[in-house]
């Protein structure tokens, strides 16, 4: 058709080239918004060439039948091809179950045999940590979800305070002004100036059009990364220079049969505001700085620090399922299959990012940001935990393990928290308090290391699910995933907590455990003054009787002469 109507004359040959040029244009200048249809092939191009090389020998030997009664085979033959495509691949989720095993393939996996500790906990889940900033802005200003990243030493929730998304003008005109920085280790998190940080990107993720953080970081997609890399979670910390930094978690997709997600590196973009050069920058080449998984060492600030997409993490952790085999978490076997728990009234579900250290253990994992999970038999009644999955946080190619029931500990999961929580104190109203995000605490006490689960009680306002009402100082309970025992801390003095669970738990620990007597220094202070005290008092009676007796023997004596 073009042909034709390239041969009818000049002007039709000038307006196909005029159209051609336009077209050229708009593929290159959108390919942020028809990217996502790239993407769906390469994530589906096994199944779109099987469906399509069927589809076109169905046709070509419907074509060629002349009988009525073998066309319609034939097309009874499709309609059922496809229709067991459908059934099997995503009713019975067998597509998704390949997809996993091709991650569980590709992951190098690292059995441990001790659990490391935690350190720097943080009070706030990340739901309050959201709902005190968004308290703090104005009705022009959204917060982007915090994220826990290292700051200069120290692990911070951030997250950007940027033009709402319900004003549509601002977030074509505006810019992304300020971040919060905000300690994760205080119970008194303030979002006063010293946490405000002033810092301007031109790009953001409440913004329009190309200054749309997702956009812009597609547009700077080579051809290749078109078809094969998506942009995931936002974060913002600071780089080796002490600048603050948009750093985008990409997500690339691997394999041709059955293609899987995993850690494609990061797109840093730096601060600046929005002029007509950035506007250029933005829709020829896009925003931001690649840096592939393999180079991020090379890059301190994104070492050890919280850069991977949880959505890669999550199915690497679901893929521990397959650790008994290929079949095993097929309906008629689970014999060792396992879950990722999902707590129905906890909007911030697994992963955890936690802080261990890794030191006192034999493995050469590094003391950081770990993304956590507490994974459980996939039966709805079964809440033990199997498996604790430690995911280097920084996207570095390994997952450490711990493999709870072939150690036979009978732990108790995260799902069986929340009520062990509620029974301990029924004078709640836990129809708007719930127990949530319960992260571990591993710890040293008594002896021997002991791993608890540290939850916060949070208030939902009522019929908002998702309104967490922050505070200051909540409510925490450790609860001993042994010994399921609740114990309720001063979220006010961090210091005290180990002691708190020894005290309380120490008796149960001693029947069962025959461990010895700590935390006990003060006693000893106290008993060395009373048996001083105690001493001096006997010295003091004796002297008395001695001078008793003294007196009777003079007079004695006296008598006789």
């Amino acid at each position: 058709m073009i042909k034709s109507y390239w041969n009818k004359g000049s002007k039709q040959k000038r307006n196909t080239i005029i159209f051609g040029l336009i077209f050229l244009i708009l593929l290159f200048v959108l390919r942020d918004d028809y990217q996502p249809a790239l993407l769906f092939v390469r994530k589906f191009i096994f199944v779109i060439l099987l469906s399509g090389l069927i589809l076109v020998f169905g046709l070509r030997k419907f074509r060629k039948t002349a009988s009525t009664g073998g066309r319609l085979g034939i097309l009874g033959v499709l309609l059922v091809f496809y229709g067991i495509l459908y059934a099997v691949g995503w009713h019975f989720k067998m597509y998704d179950y390949m997809k996993t095993y091709n991650v569980f393939n590709s992951l190098n996996r690292v059995e441990i045999n001790e659990l490391p500790l935690t350190q720097n906990e943080r009070i706030q889940p990340l739901r309050n940590i959201f709902s005190m900033a968004n308290e703090s802005v104005g009705e022009t200003k959204d917060v982007s979800l915090p994220h826990l990243v290292r700051v200069d030493n120290e692990n911070k929730w951030t997250m950007a305070i940027q033009p709402t998304e319900k004003y549509v003008w601002q977030g074509i005109t505006d810019n992304t002004e300020e971040v919060f920085s905000v300690s994760s280790t205080t119970p008194f998190p303030r979002f006063s100036s010293e946490n405000r940080i002033p810092v301007t990107f031109s790009i953001g993720e409440s913004l329009k059009f190309s200054r749309n953080t997702y956009n812009a970081v597609v547009q700077r997609f080579n051809i290749l990364q078109l078809f094969t890399m998506e942009p995931s979670d936002t974060y913002y910390m600071k780089d080796d220079s002490g600048q603050w930094v948009q750093v985008v978690s990409l997500i690339k997709w691997k394999g041709f049969f059955f293609p899987y997600p995993t850690f494609g590196g990061v797109m840093v973009v730096d601060n600046g505001e929005h002029d007509f050069e950035d506007y250029i920058e933005r829709i020829l080449i896009g925003k931001g700085i690649y840096v592939s998984a393999d180079e991020m060492e090379n890059h301190p600030y994104l070492t050890r620090q919280n850069t991977l997409a949880e959505e890669v993490s999550r199915l690497q952790a679901e893929s521990l399922k397959f650790l008994g085999g290929f079949s095993d978490p097929l309906p008629w076997n689970m014999e060792t299959a396992v879950k990722i728990p999902d707590l129905p009234d906890d909007q911030n579900q697994q992963p955890f990012v936690t802080d261990f250290d890794f030191s006192n253990t034999d493995s050469d994992a590094y003391s950081g940001l770990y993304h956590w999970f507490g994974l459980e038999p996939v039966g709805d009644e079964r809440t033990s935990l199997t498996f604790s999955v430690f995911i280097p946080a920084d996207g570095s190619d390994k997952l450490y393990y711990y493999d709870h029931a072939s150690k036979k500990q009978g732990y108790a999961g995260v799902s069986a928290m929340p009520l062990k929580v509620i029974e301990s104190r029924k004078e709640f109203d836990w129809s708007v308090n719930k127990p949530v995000e319960f992260r571990p605490y591993i710890k040293d006490i008594a002896g021997r290391k002991r791993m608890f689960f540290l939850g916060t009680i949070s208030a939902i306002r009522e019929n908002e699910a998702e309104k967490f009402d922050g505070s200051a100082t909540p409510d925490l309970a450790l609860v001993d995933s042994e010994y399921r025992d609740v114990v309720w801390i001063d979220v006010k003095h961090p210091s005290q907590w180990d002691k708190t669970v020894y005290e309380q738990l120490s008796e149960a620990w001693r029947s069962s455990e025959g461990i010895g007597y700590y935390y006990v220094e003060e006693n000893k202070d106290i008993d060395v003054i009373e048996q001083t005290i105690d001493s001096a008092l006997i010295k003091t009676e004796k002297e008395i009787k001695i001078e008793n007796l003294q007196k009777q023997i003079d007079s004695l004596k006296a008598e006789n002469n």
